[in-house]
């Protein structure tokens, strides 16, 4: 959960055992890579499905904002 807006989840990776798809359940985040390789804003419903050894990272845009993590392995 990120309470306020600007609440992060910081840069971070997953290997094989523990990567993850990402489901935003509510409000809207910035989703971002290393050094502004990418990034997007994604609302709530959006479905994020992670590579492993793909870098990420979360800013919440919304208070109140609920991103759920499934582990794919």
């Amino acid at each position: 959960d990120f309470e306020n807006v600007g609440d992060e989840l910081p840069l971070h990776v997953h290997g094989e055992q523990d990567v993850h798809i990402s489901i935003l359940a509510r409000g809207k985040l910035k989703a971002y890579g290393p050094e502004g390789t990418w990034e997007t804003e994604i609302s709530e419903g959006a479905i994020l499905d992670w590579e492993p050894g793909q870098w990420h990272g979360f800013t919440a845009l919304e208070p109140n904002t609920r991103l759920v993590n499934v582990i794919k392995g």
